[in-house]
Protein backbone atom coordinates (compact mmCIF):
# COMPACT_ATOMS: atom_id res chain seq x y z
CA UNK A 1 0.00 0.00 0.00
CA UNK A 2 1.31 2.92 -0.85
CA UNK A 3 0.93 6.55 1.70
CA UNK A 4 1.55 9.93 0.57
CA UNK A 5 0.63 12.48 2.31
CA UNK A 6 -1.37 16.11 0.38
CA UNK A 7 1.86 17.74 1.90
CA UNK A 8 3.75 15.81 0.01
CA UNK A 9 2.74 16.91 -3.45
CA UNK A 10 2.46 20.54 -2.39
CA UNK A 11 6.24 20.45 -1.68
CA UNK A 12 7.24 18.45 -4.11
CA UNK A 13 5.15 19.27 -7.02
CA UNK A 14 3.30 22.20 -6.55
CA UNK A 15 6.01 24.33 -5.41
CA UNK A 16 8.73 23.54 -7.56
CA UNK A 17 6.44 23.89 -10.37
CA UNK A 18 5.01 27.06 -9.39
CA UNK A 19 8.91 28.17 -8.69
CA UNK A 20 9.78 27.70 -12.46
CA UNK A 21 6.93 29.48 -13.59
CA UNK A 22 7.38 32.25 -11.79
CA UNK A 23 11.03 32.35 -12.69
CA UNK A 24 10.12 32.21 -16.46
CA UNK A 25 7.52 35.45 -15.54
CA UNK A 26 10.20 37.74 -13.76
CA UNK A 27 12.61 36.72 -16.34
CA UNK A 28 9.92 37.65 -19.22
CA UNK A 29 9.27 41.00 -17.02
CA UNK A 30 13.04 42.08 -17.09
CA UNK A 31 14.31 41.04 -13.90
CA UNK A 32 18.06 39.54 -13.62
CA UNK A 33 18.77 35.80 -12.27
CA UNK A 34 20.21 37.63 -9.08
CA UNK A 35 17.09 39.18 -8.66
CA UNK A 36 14.90 36.22 -9.02
CA UNK A 37 16.69 33.91 -6.82
CA UNK A 38 16.70 36.40 -4.46
CA UNK A 39 12.86 36.78 -4.21
CA UNK A 40 12.46 32.98 -4.98
CA UNK A 41 14.83 32.43 -2.20
CA UNK A 42 16.83 29.59 -4.13
CA UNK A 43 20.32 29.68 -5.97
CA UNK A 44 21.48 31.52 -9.48
CA UNK A 45 22.51 28.11 -10.34
CA UNK A 46 18.72 26.94 -10.00
CA UNK A 47 16.68 30.17 -11.45
CA UNK A 48 19.20 29.15 -14.58
CA UNK A 49 18.32 25.64 -14.70
CA UNK A 50 14.45 27.08 -14.74
CA UNK A 51 15.05 29.04 -17.62
CA UNK A 52 17.74 27.25 -19.77
CA UNK A 53 17.07 23.99 -18.28
CA UNK A 54 14.32 21.34 -18.68
CA UNK A 55 12.89 21.25 -15.17
CA UNK A 56 9.96 18.89 -14.69
CA UNK A 57 7.11 20.66 -13.99
CA UNK A 58 3.75 19.42 -13.37
CA UNK A 59 1.25 20.18 -15.80
CA UNK A 60 -1.62 19.66 -14.17
CA UNK A 61 -0.80 23.12 -11.76
CA UNK A 62 0.20 24.90 -15.20
CA UNK A 63 -2.64 24.75 -17.27
CA UNK A 64 -4.91 25.46 -14.05
CA UNK A 65 -6.04 29.25 -15.07
CA UNK A 66 -5.98 29.65 -11.06
CA UNK A 67 -2.22 28.74 -11.30
CA UNK A 68 -1.60 30.92 -13.95
CA UNK A 69 -3.69 34.07 -12.43
CA UNK A 70 -1.35 33.24 -9.22
CA UNK A 71 1.99 33.76 -10.99
CA UNK A 72 0.76 36.74 -12.79
CA UNK A 73 -0.14 38.27 -9.40
CA UNK A 74 2.92 37.19 -7.80
CA UNK A 75 5.12 37.86 -11.24
CA UNK A 76 3.49 41.43 -11.31
CA UNK A 77 3.77 42.25 -7.48
CA UNK A 78 7.21 41.28 -7.23
CA UNK A 79 8.27 43.06 -10.16
CA UNK A 80 7.14 46.24 -9.37
CA UNK A 81 7.81 46.30 -6.00
CA UNK A 82 4.04 45.86 -4.76
CA UNK A 83 4.11 42.62 -3.33
CA UNK A 84 6.36 41.70 -0.12
CA UNK A 85 7.15 37.98 0.56
CA UNK A 86 4.45 37.91 3.26
CA UNK A 87 1.56 38.86 0.42
CA UNK A 88 3.22 36.45 -1.82
CA UNK A 89 3.28 33.59 0.71
CA UNK A 90 -0.42 34.38 0.90
CA UNK A 91 -1.48 33.90 -2.29
CA UNK A 92 0.43 30.85 -2.37
CA UNK A 93 -1.56 29.52 0.52
CA UNK A 94 -4.57 30.45 -1.49
CA UNK A 95 -3.67 28.67 -4.47
CA UNK A 96 -2.96 25.60 -2.08
CA UNK A 97 -5.90 25.58 -0.51
CA UNK A 98 -8.15 26.25 -3.53
CA UNK A 99 -5.90 23.02 -5.10
CA UNK A 100 -6.63 20.79 -2.29
CA UNK A 101 -10.27 21.34 -2.52
CA UNK A 102 -10.94 18.82 -4.85
CA UNK A 103 -8.68 20.34 -7.49
CA UNK A 104 -5.05 19.49 -9.02
CA UNK A 105 -3.54 18.49 -5.99
CA UNK A 106 -6.26 16.05 -5.53
CA UNK A 107 -5.87 14.48 -8.84
CA UNK A 108 -2.37 14.19 -8.32
CA UNK A 109 -2.79 12.52 -4.84
CA UNK A 110 -5.37 10.19 -6.53
CA UNK A 111 -2.85 8.91 -9.26
CA UNK A 112 -0.21 8.52 -6.53
CA UNK A 113 -2.44 7.03 -3.62
CA UNK A 114 -4.85 4.85 -5.84
CA UNK A 115 -6.87 3.68 -2.70
CA UNK A 116 -8.09 7.52 -2.85
CA UNK A 117 -9.81 6.85 -6.17
CA UNK A 118 -13.08 7.85 -6.60
CA UNK A 119 -13.98 8.45 -2.75
CA UNK A 120 -14.42 12.06 -3.66
CA UNK A 121 -11.91 12.76 -0.66
CA UNK A 122 -12.10 15.83 1.41
CA UNK A 123 -9.30 14.69 3.55
CA UNK A 124 -6.99 17.73 2.94
CA UNK A 125 -10.22 20.18 3.58
CA UNK A 126 -12.07 18.64 6.38
CA UNK A 127 -10.06 16.75 8.14
CA UNK A 128 -10.55 12.75 9.67
CA UNK A 129 -14.10 13.79 10.98
CA UNK A 130 -16.66 11.20 11.23
CA UNK A 131 -18.92 12.48 8.40
CA UNK A 132 -15.93 12.20 6.37
CA UNK A 133 -15.64 8.86 7.28
CA UNK A 134 -19.17 7.85 6.93
CA UNK A 135 -18.85 8.90 3.68
CA UNK A 136 -15.86 6.84 2.67
CA UNK A 137 -17.45 3.74 3.84
CA UNK A 138 -20.71 4.49 1.81
CA UNK A 139 -18.80 5.04 -1.13
CA UNK A 140 -16.56 1.98 -0.67
CA UNK A 141 -19.84 -0.36 0.08
CA UNK A 142 -21.37 0.88 -3.37
CA UNK A 143 -17.70 0.58 -4.96
CA UNK A 144 -17.56 -3.13 -3.68
CA UNK A 145 -21.14 -3.38 -4.23
CA UNK A 146 -20.94 -3.03 -8.18
CA UNK A 147 -17.88 -5.39 -8.20
CA UNK A 148 -19.69 -8.19 -6.92
CA UNK A 149 -22.45 -7.45 -9.31
CA UNK A 150 -20.08 -7.81 -12.19
CA UNK A 151 -19.66 -10.97 -10.39
CA UNK A 152 -23.00 -12.97 -10.52
CA UNK A 153 -23.43 -14.67 -13.67
CA UNK A 154 -26.39 -14.47 -15.46
CA UNK A 155 -26.53 -11.01 -14.19
CA UNK A 156 -26.64 -8.50 -16.93
CA UNK A 157 -29.85 -10.50 -18.65
CA UNK A 158 -31.73 -8.66 -15.86
CA UNK A 159 -30.02 -5.00 -16.54
CA UNK A 160 -33.21 -2.71 -18.18
CA UNK A 161 -33.13 -1.14 -21.24
CA UNK A 162 -32.55 2.10 -18.87
CA UNK A 163 -29.65 0.81 -16.92
CA UNK A 164 -28.81 -0.28 -13.47
CA UNK A 165 -27.95 1.42 -10.51
CA UNK A 166 -26.64 0.95 -6.94
CA UNK A 167 -27.00 3.09 -3.87
CA UNK A 168 -26.23 3.24 -0.47
CA UNK A 169 -27.37 6.68 1.72
CA UNK A 170 -25.61 8.01 4.53
CA UNK A 171 -27.22 7.47 8.11
CA UNK A 172 -30.14 10.12 8.64
CA UNK A 173 -30.34 11.02 4.65
CA UNK A 174 -31.95 14.32 3.59
CA UNK A 175 -31.58 14.55 -0.06
CA UNK A 176 -30.52 12.59 -3.15
CA UNK A 177 -27.05 14.39 -2.68
CA UNK A 178 -26.60 11.83 0.40
CA UNK A 179 -27.20 9.20 -1.49
CA UNK A 180 -24.03 7.32 -3.06
CA UNK A 181 -24.50 5.52 -7.14
CA UNK A 182 -22.60 5.05 -9.80
CA UNK A 183 -22.68 8.71 -12.56
CA UNK A 184 -24.09 7.42 -15.85
CA UNK A 185 -25.64 3.70 -14.58
CA UNK A 186 -24.45 0.13 -15.03
CA UNK A 187 -25.48 -1.36 -18.19
CA UNK A 188 -24.86 -4.75 -19.75
CA UNK A 189 -22.27 -4.99 -23.05
CA UNK A 190 -22.08 -8.88 -24.18
CA UNK A 191 -23.76 -9.96 -22.06
CA UNK A 192 -21.72 -8.67 -19.03
CA UNK A 193 -22.15 -5.92 -16.46
CA UNK A 194 -20.41 -3.06 -17.75
CA UNK A 195 -19.55 -0.39 -14.69
CA UNK A 196 -18.97 3.18 -16.08
CA UNK A 197 -17.36 4.69 -13.18
CA UNK A 198 -16.94 4.94 -9.01
CA UNK A 199 -19.54 5.65 -7.25
CA UNK A 200 -20.56 9.30 -6.60
CA UNK A 201 -23.06 11.53 -3.55
CA UNK A 202 -26.01 12.58 -6.01
CA UNK A 203 -25.35 10.80 -8.68
CA UNK A 204 -28.41 9.09 -9.20
CA UNK A 205 -32.24 10.14 -9.06
CA UNK A 206 -34.40 6.56 -9.08
CA UNK A 207 -32.56 4.85 -6.87
CA UNK A 208 -31.70 7.52 -4.74
CA UNK A 209 -35.54 8.19 -4.21
CA UNK A 210 -36.00 4.33 -3.42
CA UNK A 211 -33.25 4.67 -1.07
CA UNK A 212 -34.78 7.60 0.79
CA UNK A 213 -38.27 6.31 1.07
CA UNK A 214 -36.68 2.70 2.45
CA UNK A 215 -34.47 4.82 5.28
CA UNK A 216 -37.28 6.86 5.82
CA UNK A 217 -39.27 3.79 6.75
CA UNK A 218 -36.45 1.92 8.09
CA UNK A 219 -33.18 3.21 8.57
CA UNK A 220 -31.72 -0.06 9.25
CA UNK A 221 -32.27 -0.29 5.13
CA UNK A 222 -29.69 1.92 3.46
CA UNK A 223 -29.02 -0.11 0.13
CA UNK A 224 -30.72 -0.79 -2.89
CA UNK A 225 -30.27 -1.59 -6.89
CA UNK A 226 -33.07 -1.85 -9.38
CA UNK A 227 -33.04 -4.54 -11.95
CA UNK A 228 -35.69 -5.30 -14.57
CA UNK A 229 -38.72 -6.38 -13.67
CA UNK A 230 -38.77 -10.41 -14.89
CA UNK A 231 -41.59 -12.67 -13.88
CA UNK A 232 -38.84 -15.49 -13.04
CA UNK A 233 -36.70 -13.26 -10.78
CA UNK A 234 -40.09 -12.31 -9.07
CA UNK A 235 -41.25 -16.32 -8.12
CA UNK A 236 -37.83 -16.41 -7.41
CA UNK A 237 -37.94 -14.19 -4.64
CA UNK A 238 -41.31 -15.73 -3.39
CA UNK A 239 -39.68 -19.23 -3.03
CA UNK A 240 -36.72 -17.58 -0.89
CA UNK A 241 -39.57 -16.53 1.49
CA UNK A 242 -39.70 -12.47 -0.12
CA UNK A 243 -43.13 -11.42 -1.22
CA UNK A 244 -42.89 -8.68 -3.68
CA UNK A 245 -44.73 -5.78 -3.30
CA UNK A 246 -46.19 -4.14 -6.61
CA UNK A 247 -46.03 -0.39 -6.40
CA UNK A 248 -47.92 2.04 -8.75
CA UNK A 249 -45.92 2.91 -11.97
CA UNK A 250 -46.96 6.46 -12.68
CA UNK A 251 -47.02 7.66 -9.03
CA UNK A 252 -44.52 9.94 -8.80
CA UNK A 253 -41.07 8.12 -7.85
CA UNK A 254 -40.38 9.26 -4.00
CA UNK A 255 -44.55 9.07 -3.44
CA UNK A 256 -44.81 5.55 -4.94
CA UNK A 257 -42.29 3.92 -2.75
CA UNK A 258 -43.21 5.98 0.78
CA UNK A 259 -46.82 5.35 0.11
CA UNK A 260 -46.29 1.50 -0.18
CA UNK A 261 -43.99 1.29 2.48
CA UNK A 262 -46.16 2.93 4.88
CA UNK A 263 -49.07 0.40 4.03
CA UNK A 264 -47.14 -2.29 4.52
CA UNK A 265 -45.86 -1.43 7.33
CA UNK A 266 -42.08 -1.53 6.49
CA UNK A 267 -39.76 -2.13 3.70
CA UNK A 268 -39.95 -5.55 1.71
CA UNK A 269 -36.46 -6.57 0.23
CA UNK A 270 -38.13 -6.91 -3.14
CA UNK A 271 -40.69 -3.86 -4.80
CA UNK A 272 -41.78 -3.84 -8.20
CA UNK A 273 -43.87 -2.02 -10.77
CA UNK A 274 -44.90 -3.75 -14.33
CA UNK A 275 -44.43 -0.19 -16.14
CA UNK A 276 -46.55 2.74 -17.50
CA UNK A 277 -46.42 4.26 -20.93
CA UNK A 278 -42.72 5.29 -21.33
CA UNK A 279 -42.04 3.77 -17.99
CA UNK A 280 -39.61 0.42 -18.23
CA UNK A 281 -41.20 -2.29 -15.81
CA UNK A 282 -38.40 -1.96 -13.05
CA UNK A 283 -37.81 -4.34 -9.55
CA UNK A 284 -35.78 -2.64 -6.56
CA UNK A 285 -33.81 -5.29 -4.25
CA UNK A 286 -33.09 -3.64 -0.69
CA UNK A 287 -30.53 -4.15 1.85
CA UNK A 288 -29.25 -2.57 4.75
CA UNK A 289 -26.24 -1.90 2.73
CA UNK A 290 -25.47 -1.78 -1.24
CA UNK A 291 -23.11 -4.82 -1.05
CA UNK A 292 -26.70 -6.62 0.74
CA UNK A 293 -28.49 -5.58 -1.88
CA UNK A 294 -26.30 -7.00 -4.39
CA UNK A 295 -26.12 -10.19 -2.57
CA UNK A 296 -29.69 -10.54 -1.95
CA UNK A 297 -29.60 -10.31 -6.01
CA UNK A 298 -27.76 -12.70 -6.50
CA UNK A 299 -29.28 -15.11 -4.22
CA UNK A 300 -32.34 -14.07 -6.46
CA UNK A 301 -30.78 -14.43 -9.78
CA UNK A 302 -29.30 -18.00 -8.83
CA UNK A 303 -32.44 -19.62 -8.19
CA UNK A 304 -34.24 -17.75 -11.46
CA UNK A 305 -31.97 -19.01 -14.02
CA UNK A 306 -30.10 -22.56 -12.47
CA UNK A 307 -27.23 -23.46 -13.74
CA UNK A 308 -28.19 -24.00 -17.13
CA UNK A 309 -30.78 -21.69 -18.01
CA UNK A 310 -30.87 -20.10 -21.51
CA UNK A 311 -29.87 -16.58 -22.15
CA UNK A 312 -33.27 -14.39 -22.77
CA UNK A 313 -34.99 -12.76 -20.13
CA UNK A 314 -37.64 -14.99 -18.20
CA UNK A 315 -41.74 -14.25 -19.41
Amino acid sequence: MSLVLPEEIVVERLLPTLRVELARDLSDRGLTQADIADGLGVTQAAVSNYLSGDPAVEERFVEDERFQRTVERIGAGFADGSMDGYEALAETMELVRAFEDRGPICAVHEAEMPALEGLGCDLCVRGADKALSEERQVLANVRKATRRLQDIEGAARFIPSVGTNVGMALPDPADPTDVAAVPGRVIAVRGRVTVPANPEFGASEHVANAVLAATAADPTVRGALNVATDDQLLAAAREAGHDPLLVDAEADAHERFATAFAEHGGVPPVVYHRGAYGVEPITYVFGPSAIDAVARLGELVGRAIGPADGDGPGE
